[in-house]
């Protein structure tokens, strides 16, 4: 548990990263709890990760997460990484030690898990193929906690194939990269497709991908839910994610395990 006398410091780190809910979610798990303390982005380049991973430390902060595009980068940095985020590739967040210590571990998995599961409790993974968007570090930890669920068949599309075709290379089993050109064909038969990209982000280009050959019966996760919705189909929206990976975190930093409440989701559902 947290000290009484000391002002409880966290954040997340990403390029753009103004667009966050995360300060919404951890300030009002801090409210909840009465707890002196606040969770700030903190817009930091590519280039002066390691500096401000550094800083942390001396600045008092118990630890931060991490979004686009540090998730893989971080690997280098930190002084220690768990079992799951070695197996993963990437670290959604850190933890600082009293020593200074950085620690990395990946919340992403189970965030993203948990929010499928609470959207769709009939959900399976190995209900037919399953389409997914992007090779940044979010997509990693989607790929490998579908694996770890079940899933038979993992399509996976990037516009850099090359970064594709190293995430199925390095982790085998039911993931097949696929060139960008077939993302729209890659879609037919699928039972579900979850997009990791930033597109459709504030200030980003929307996802250029048709959904014309998804079946109507198909779950659509993340950023693609809204024009999927449109055309009928079952949608989880990327927020219970990000409600449920913040638990594990809170958790490392404070030793206090919060709860994803009606309240919260509601409070952070009309922000979007």
């Amino acid at each position: 548990m947290a000290h009484p006398d000391r002002f409880l410091l966290a954040g997340v780190m990403g390029w753009p990263v103004m667009h966050s809910r995360s300060p919404m979610l951890h300030n009002y798990w801090f409210k909840q709890h009465h707890l002196a303390g606040t969770y700030v982005p903190l817009a930091i380049r590519p280039e002066s990760l390691a500096a401000a991973l550094r800083a942390l430390h001396a600045l008092g902060f118990a630890g931060c997460n991490l979004t686009i595009p540090h998730k893989q980068q971080a690997m280098t940095i930190v002084d220690e990484v768990d079992a799951l985020a070695r197996s993963i590739g990437a670290i959604s967040c850190v933890v600082v030690r009293p020593d200074g210590a950085l620690a990395g571990t990946n919340n992403d998995c189970y965030g993203f898990i948990q929010n499928v599961r609470q959207e769709q409790p009939g959900w399976r993974a190995d209900a037919g193929p399953i389409a997914v968007i992007g090779a940044g570090g979010g997509s990693r930890a989607v790929c490998y906690s579908l694996a770890q669920e079940g899933a038979k068949e993992i399509r996976l599309l990037n516009r850099t194939f090359g970064r594709a075709k190293g995430i199925a290379d390095e982790f085998g089993g039911p993931i097949r990269a696929l060139p960008w050109e077939q993302r729209h064909d890659a879609l037919e038969g699928a039972a579900m497709v979850v997009n990791t990209t930033s597109c459709g982000m504030v200030g980003q280009p929307l996802l250029d991908i048709s959904l014309d050959k998804l079946p109507k019966t198909a779950l659509a996760a993340d950023i693609i839910y809204i024009a999927a919705r449109k055309r009928g189909n079952r949608t989880v929206n990327g927020l219970g994610m990000l409600l449920n990976q913040g638990r594990p975190a809170w958790k490392a930093w404070f030793g206090i395990e919060p709860e994803v409440t009606p309240e919260l989701r509601a409070m952070v559902e009309r922000t979007i």
